[in-house]
């Protein structure tokens, strides 16, 4: 470890909210804090350096990252405050006056730590902010990080210039834009060596890769597929109209991208999706659906949708879920509207009540549940591959399939990072998971 001196031993703590995205760049900040000379605090032990990377995706994720930023204060007395994110660039002044924040760091700063530590960890005075317009968030480049987990995640892009009407994330990460293939693939050649046997590939926009290099994501994916040593691909998040049928017939017959997607419908009426300015009707999602099914019929696709966006009647709504249940998905991430400031969606007349969203989540979280069960069903008595993780529970340890289905098992620690045969048995105890037959 090369490190600095004066932070050789010293503790740093970090708390992430929000998206998969969100966790990568905290374990980049902190490999750099690692090299830096800084140690991961433990659990119970005082921390020097704390570190919250926020999300600002709903009033409740801004109430969340208030609430752990008290707490990092009120946990670690005279620590040195950092916070970063979303929240942090969508309302750095809001942030800023949280009593015990030392330092806001904005999109287009939050890797730049370490000049404000050069002059040790004396609290400041007053808070640092180094914010940005959207329009200045230009950096970037491609990471692959694990943190504290089994599969590894690469970052591909960033931004994103779809500007749905609910939507502020394309005002808190900038425009969309990337690396090139090449250099993007290094990444996955180095988690290779580092002993990966899984990649996630992650992103605000993840299909609009290639915007700032005149490349396509199918030719990263194509790249990404020669990467010996790496033998699980996952596509995270990709919206419905850039999955093309070329980057799911690779799929199909590629023997690392596995057969889980996760695409975001939002909304079953095509009414609200053009209320929302969705790019896409909803039969082109069902055809995306249909052709993934045709090619791989045991394959995992989550969706998300929002419930209660400003505009969405109880019709629209009951034509969505008429919809949703025509599909055959997995599972449903669903999530209720939240106003956000400076979007769209506020000058939409025909506000939900809160009763009336939570009912209606409800409704989608009861039939979320139904096809996860139904789908976990039709994989019993199948053998399956299993990565397994090294989170234990209870004395069980759990892994996934290639098609995203949660496996239990006794705790067997030489199995951590690796991929075994199994067959798939019934249901554990609170139906989370199917038993492997050992």
């Amino acid at each position: 470890m090369s490190g600095n001196a004066q932070f050789i031993g010293k503790k740093v703590s970090f708390h992430t909210l929000g998206c998969k995205l969100n966790f990568v760049e905290t374990s980049e900040i902190g490999n750099r804090l690692i090299n830096m000379g800084f140690e991961i605090a433990k659990k119970g032990e005082k921390a020097d350096v704390c570190v919250v990377n926020t999300c600002s995706v709903t009033e409740v994720a801004d109430r969340k990252g208030r609430q752990i930023i008290k707490q990092m204060v009120r946990q670690n007395p005279g620590a040195y405050v950092i916070v970063t994110g979303c929240y942090a660039q969508l309302k750095p002044d809001e942030v800023a006056a949280l009593e015990g924040v030392d330092l806001v760091l904005g999109a287009h700063d939050k890797f730049d730590i370490l000049p404000h530590l050069q002059d040790g960890l004396t609290k400041n005075s007053e808070t640092i902010v180094e914010h940005t317009k959207r329009s200045e968030i230009k950096s970037f480049f491609p990471t692959c990080t694990r943190g504290d987990r089994t599969r590894y995640f690469l970052k591909v892009q960033d931004g994103c210039d779809y500007f749905c009407t609910y939507c502020t994330i394309p005002i808190a990460r900038g425009k969309s834009r990337n690396a090139s293939v090449e250099e993007t693939v290094q990444q996955a050649r180095i988690a290779a060596k580092e002993g990966a046997k899984e990649i996630v590939i992650t992103g605000v926009n993840i299909g609009d890769f290639g915007k700032s290099t005149g490349e396509t994501f199918e030719q990263l994916v194509r790249a990404l597929d020669e990467v010996e040593g790496i033998e699980r691909y996952r596509i995270s998040s990709i919206e419905p109209n850039l999955l093309t049928d070329e980057i799911i017939r690779f799929c199909a017959q590629s023997k690392k991208f596995v057969p889980h997607f996760h695409i975001p419908l939002q909304c079953g009426s095509d009414d609200v999706l053009a209320l929302m300015k969705r790019r896409y009707k909803r039969q082109l999602f069902a055809d995306r659906i249909h052709t993934i099914h045709s090619l791989m019929p045991n394959a995992f696709i989550g969706v998300d949708v929002i419930v209660g966006t400003n505009g969405e009647t109880e019709s629209f709504f009951e034509d969505a879920v008429e919809f949703i249940k025509g599909l055959q998905i997995s599972q449903l991430h669903v999530f209720s509207y939240s106003e956000r400031p400076n979007t769209f969606a506020l000058q939409i007349p025909g506000k939900v009540s809160v009763a009336e969203k939570k009912r209606r989540s409800e409704v989608l979280h009861d039939l979320s549940e139904e096809k996860r069960i139904a789908f976990y069903e039709r994989m019993i008595g199948r053998e399956a591959l299993v990565l397994w993780e090294e989170k234990r529970t209870g004395g069980k340890m759990h892994g996934f399939t290639d098609n995203y289905v949660r496996v239990e098992r006794p705790y067997d620690r030489s199995l951590v990072n690796t991929i075994t045969s199994v067959s798939l048995g019934g249901f554990n105890e609170d139906i989370s998971a199917l038993v492997a037959i050992v």
